[in-house]
């Protein structure tokens, strides 16, 4: 039986959006390999469940309610997370959720709520750890998405906000190398959350149905954290998850007419929002 590789033992990672999806599979993933892992979420009740299977295992997992919309939840989390484990080597800035419909269906407050979380709280969680970063020249995980590359009609709020997450991702790079911080952009095609469930006001709805996407092209969370670890330990400066995601990528940037010429034609669009 093969050894699982502990590329980081004695390390402590701070993870927003830990409470389900690729957050919770890299909590796992990341003790798995060694790490404290610091969970950070709204949902206190899915944080400590997922703190129990991990200490389970044998690691240490610290469990900090915070709302990334929210001014000072970030530096009082990542306050809490230096007190539990002395100090942050990798920051996973993660939590996100999506805001659809065609924009004549959306108001400005739509807007200013997507990027409130979507960039917002992930330059507040920058802010909070930047200092922590430094001093263990460790790396940064910008959680993006392949609609960072590409728009469909019924996703402006979200499509933008991963866009600016992308632009945000390569300065810093630029910016943080001096320090010896490594920043990561994480694009993630289909893969296994919650995301479908929840609604434009950033309302958990787990009666509503799942996205109607071809399981082919559906990744799990579990494989995807397992690249994105793997991503993460070789300091890259960003990763496409999915095979699907990585040739959609693909054609946007070398044959991007043949991008719109097929939006078009199969008549894509984004998904509903959940009711």
């Amino acid at each position: 039986m093969r050894r699982r590789r502990q590329r980081f033992v004695g390390q402590a990672v701070l993870i927003t959006g830990a409470s389900s999806g690729i957050g919770a599979a890299l909590a796992h993933q990341f003790a798995a390999e060694g790490a404290d892992v610091a969970l950070l979420a709204r949902r206190r009740d899915r944080l400590e469940a997922l703190a129990a299977e991990i200490q389970k295992t044998g690691h240490r997992a610290a469990v900090i309610a915070c709302d990334v919309s929210r001014n000072g939840d970030l530096e009082r989390a990542a306050g809490e997370a230096r007190a539990a484990f002395g100090k942050i080597d990798v920051v996973v800035a993660n939590a996100g959720f999506g805001v659809v419909g065609p924009l004549d269906t959306l108001s400005l407050e739509d807007y200013r709520r997507q990027l409130e979380t979507n960039l917002f709280g992930v330059l507040r969680t920058v802010y909070a750890t930047l200092e922590d970063l430094k001093r263990t020249r460790g790396r940064l995980v910008l959680v993006g998405s392949v609609s960072g590359h590409l728009g469909v009609p019924g996703s402006t709020a979200y499509t933008m906000s991963k866009f600016a997450v992308r632009g945000l991702a390569q300065s810093l790079g630029h910016e943080l190398a001096a320090h010896g911080v490594a920043v990561t952009l994480i694009s993630p095609g289909f893969v296994e959350s919650e995301l479908a469930q929840v609604d434009n006001r950033g309302v958990y709805r787990p009666a509503a149905r799942r996205r109607p996407v071809p399981r082919l092209i559906v990744m799990s969370a579990e494989r995807a954290a397992r690249k994105i670890v793997t991503a993460i330990a070789r300091r890259r400066r960003e990763t496409v998850i999915t095979g699907f995601g990585k040739v959609a990528v693909f054609l946007q940037r070398h044959v991007p007419w043949l991008v719109a010429a097929g939006i078009s034609r199969f008549a894509i669009k984004g998904r509903r929002e959940p009711r």
